[in-house]
């Protein structure tokens, strides 16, 4: 199995509406992507590792796949319009992480 994380990083000046992120836009991703994404979870930055100190993400969107060419497939027609979304609910770029899921 294969995660795919796409993470959000937490700046002087980023946004984010988690409501939109929730609600619209991970519904968008689960319909495009179908029965290829096992499943999804979504995270929200709370503090980092030192005691009142920011989150180094202020979200975290993750998919699970039985593979990285299941996730290829799924997403490679989808990936425009899902893409073309992320300015609705950010304004900060997001890094993606593709991981194993090993236990």
């Amino acid at each position: 199995m294969i995660k795919v994380s796409v993470l959000y990083p937490k700046t002087d000046d980023s946004q984010f509406d988690m409501a939109y992120y929730r609600d619209s836009h991970m519904a968008l991703v689960r319909e495009r992507l179908g029965k290829a994404c096992q499943r999804t979870a979504i995270e929200q930055g709370l503090a980092g590792g030192t005691p009142g100190s920011a989150p180094t993400f202020i979200a975290m969107g993750h998919m699970y796949f039985d593979s990285l060419s299941d996730f290829e497939t799924a997403f490679g027609p989808h990936a425009r319009e899902i893409l073309k979304d992320i300015p609705n609910f950010t304004n900060v770029q997001p890094t993606v992480q593709i991981s194993e899921v090993v236990e």
